[in-house]
């Protein structure tokens, strides 16, 4: 079957959503891309969430939702909406963000090349107004790039997707490369937290692939708002969790990256010191068993004046 009249799966967990979830899966239900299914799996939502959403489900037979019977936390909500899904590609709509009528129609397409790992567009994240906000993930022109960019442009901090929200992926891939857990050696849940996995995702996938493709059109929009996990995440954490997911993506399968990576893990612990706190002191801490801290301090200094024109010549 061709690509561009396959199954997509949208998949969309939900937790305590009662005044946005509508919204969001409407901009599903949206789409102008029509060969889809709709995988809504609510974690034992307790405002409500679990009825609007199965009363929209009598409306449109594309809505397959589904309630665990106690909260799984997480990550292993994520799984379960794969565990239902029944598509050839995957599209994760987080329960507070949006897409674009035309998402799946733009991004489809470049799966005809079996060399494009994933899809991802440009994406503005708002408080109220989905067409007011700042722009991220603009990395270039519509079109495919090297898989080998992705993985430099995110070790490099060049503003390229943490958040699958943004992509779309093959659901194969999506099953084989989001994680439970992220190993580390100080203990983290991350199965719990949900920071870092789909980070992982990104870059595990970027290794089995050569291409990956980019919109620039802004398609995909992120919901800032006090219960995002991004925005309630206080201090370190996030930052913290990011650098241990890309600590143990070098360490199992890019051991050539340890040597760059360092150098960033090395600015973290100077602008964290709370990191002590998860137990990380030391550039090894982040590893699993890898104990070189060694790092280029050309590729130090090429941080510090990327951090430096970011932060005050808005580069």
């Amino acid at each position: 079957m061709n690509n561009v009249e396959s199954l997509v799966s949208v998949l969309v967990p939900v937790y305590n959503r009662k005044d946005i979830i509508i919204e969001t899966l409407n901009s599903a239900l949206s789409q102008t891309y029509k060969n889809i299914e709709i995988i809504v799996v609510d974690n034992c939502s307790i405002d409500g969430t679990w009825e609007l959403v199965s009363e929209l489900a009598k409306s449109d037979s594309r809505l397959r939702v589904f309630r665990n019977t106690t909260n799984l936390g997480p990550v292993r909500n994520w799984l379960r909406c794969l565990e239902e899904a029944r598509g050839t590609y995957g599209k994760i709509l987080w329960s507070d963000d949006l897409i674009a009528p035309n998402f799946l129609k733009a991004t489809l397409p470049f799966f005809s090349d079996e060399n494009v790992g994933f899809v991802f567009t440009s994406t503005r994240v708002f408080s109220s107004n989905p067409d007011q906000g700042k722009l991220h993930h603009s990395i270039g022109t519509t079109g495919i790039y090297s898989t080998e960019r992705f993985i430099a442009g995110d070790l490099n901090g060049l503003g390229y997707p943490v958040s699958p929200g943004c992509a779309l992926f093959r659901l194969e891939d999506l099953r084989e490369s989001l994680l439970l857990q992220v190993p580390n050696a100080v203990g983290s849940d991350f199965s719990m937290h949900a920071i870092g996995n789909d980070l992982l995702l990104f870059l595990l996938v970027s290794n089995k692939y050569k291409k990956f493709a980019f919109v620039s059109d802004v398609l995909s929009f992120f919901r800032a708002h006090e219960g995002s996990i991004s925005i309630s995440s206080k201090n370190c954490k996030l930052p913290l969790h990011y650098n241990l997911a890309r600590a143990y993506f070098v360490e199992a399968v890019r051991p050539d990256l340890i040597y760059k990576l360092n150098a960033s893990l090395y600015l973290h612990l100077l602008r964290y010191p709370d990191s002590k706190d998860y137990g990380v002191v030391d550039i090894s801490d982040f590893y699993v068993s890898n104990r070189s801290t060694a790092f280029s301090r050309f590729y130090l200094m090429q941080l510090m004046v990327r951090k430096f024109c970011r932060k005050f010549l808005a580069v």
